[in-house]
């Protein structure tokens, strides 16, 4: 188990080495002038060459790269030229937002899928397995930005039950959650329909098993057997689908956050592009791939954690 865990280990300081390669290399070393991308064609030769100082692009790219990430290991990434702010600053006041969204998605398409794919698989061949495929044939074909402004119309324009967009802030709380609840939604739509066909597929193999008819056969109650012996043991497919889509919710607030103009990471983004910030573009895109590099190492690690075979393996 501990060679498992390091040599995991490795390869996820390895990713996330290759990662700040990447960024700084697109950012910094394909064709084009950072300053002129920063400033506009329009911009004078005198203050072009301020910037190129004041970013040390005249320095060797290798001594860019090693103080770039020398400094966001310390937490600085630098100054933004649109906000004239510090870029870990604008971060952290909008990370929290972001990650509640990913967070309360997470859970709600955990709860949601758990409950359709093992009732599904209970009721397999049956009116309610067919109800639970076609809903989540429905998830999978409709992109999160439709149901969006599908949930919109429905609950904030017609029934007029919750906000349409906007937040208002934490001072609120109550306020604060209503203004989450459509975007919850829209990203748990598409997540609870894959998360649910992965979950009765494993449910049905485990259930095909020797064990769960001995259970069946000595009288265990079918909720018993379903909850305490089918669902643990097909937990590794499901484990693998939950971390990959926790990724997939952190990158998808990119959109849900611009469909409900939320003052997340993901608007973030999409104003840092607009305006040319490169220095805040290189650091949301290095979080984001730190995010989605540092949740499928966690995945790795919960393996060994419910699968007692990778323990004797490792």
């Amino acid at each position: 188990m501990g060679y498992f865990l390091l040599r995991r280990t490795v390869g996820f300081l390895a990713t996330l080495l290759t990662i700040t390669v990447v960024v700084f290399a697109v950012m910094n070393i394909l064709p084009g002038d950072p300053a002129l991308t920063i400033l506009g064609i329009e911009a004078s030769e005198a203050a072009l060459e301020a910037l190129r100082q004041q970013l040390g692009l005249h320095d060797p790219v290798v001594v860019r790269y090693f103080r770039w990430v020398g400094a966001a290991l310390t937490g600085d990434f630098g100054m933004s030229h649109a906000y004239r702010v510090s870029v870990a600053e604008l971060v952290l006041e909008r990370l929290p937002l972001t990650l509640s969204l990913a967070f309360g998605g997470m859970i709600a398409t955990v709860v949601l899928a758990l409950a359709m794919g093992i009732g599904a698989a209970a009721n397999h061949r049956k009116a309610g397995d067919w109800g639970v495929m076609f809903l989540s044939q429905i998830g999978i074909a409709v992109p999160s930005f439709w149901a969006a402004m599908l949930l919109v119309l429905l609950f904030a324009v017609y029934l007029q039950w919750l906000p349409p967009g906007g937040f208002p802030g934490w001072s609120d709380p109550v306020a604060a959650l209503r203004s989450l609840v459509l975007p919850i939604a829209a990203l748990t739509f598409v997540q609870a329909a894959v998360l649910a066909r992965v979950t009765r597929s494993a449910a049905l193999e485990v259930m095909r098993l020797d064990y769960v008819r001995t259970a069946r056969a000595m009288g265990y109650p079918r909720r018993r057997i379903l909850w305490r012996h089918v669902l643990p043991n097909a937990l590794v497919p499901i484990v693998t689908i939950v971390g990959l889509q926790f990724a997939t919710l952190v990158t998808g607030t990119i959109v849900i956050e611009n469909v409900f103009y939320l003052p997340g990471l993901g608007r973030l983004v999409f104003q840092a592009i607009a305006n040319r910030d490169l220095p805040l573009v290189q650091a949301l895109v290095t979080l984001f791939a730190v995010i989605v590099v540092t949740v499928n190492f966690l995945v790795d690690v919960i393996y060994v954690m419910i699968d007692p075979r990778l323990k004797t393996r490792a």
